[in-house]
């Protein structure tokens, strides 16, 4: 069988402020930074490490689903979040070098907020979308060591 697949999720911190905008046709798009961690060694001297992914977020409203308006809405920098989506490349020409730049985003089609606002983010406004199931124990990053199998 050949196919193909392009899903990704991702549990990471938000590194800044959600950004919402919308296009001339007015449908809205909500721009995320995530951090994401893994462990590893040093290549250098073969320590033990802690290294640091970035990820370029969009998130755009699915149907009636008023996702990234509820996203800007209700996340800030801080934040830990579910994400699952799609990987897609943008290509474009640049204006001042008239080289070609491209960008690959995950292209979200899941926002679900992981921790709640009592773990350090300041609350948005009462009445805060309670559809969002929000786990009752929320770990840090699981170091590989501690795995049993």
């Amino acid at each position: 069988m050949a196919g193909s697949l392009n899903r990704v999720m991702l549990i990471g911190r938000l590194t800044r402020d959600p950004e919402l905008r919308y296009t001339p046709s007015g449908t809205a798009v909500c721009n995320l930074a995530l951090a994401t961690n893994r462990y590893g060694s040093d290549p250098a001297t073969g320590e033990r490490k802690e290294f640091t992914d970035y990820h370029d977020v969009v998130v755009w409203n699915q149907g009636t689903r008023k996702l990234a308006e509820t996203t800007a809405q209700y996340l800030q920098k801080g934040r830990l979040i579910y994400v699952e989506g799609r990987l897609q490349t943008r290509s474009w020409d640049d204006a001042q070098s008239g080289q070609k730049r491209y960008r690959t985003e995950v292209n979200a089609n899941d926002v679900q907020f992981l921790d709640s606002r009592q773990d350090g983010a300041p609350a948005a406004t009462a009445g805060a979308p309670s559809a969002v199931p929000e786990p009752a124990a929320v770990g840090g990053d699981v170091d590989p060591d501690d795995i049993p199998f």
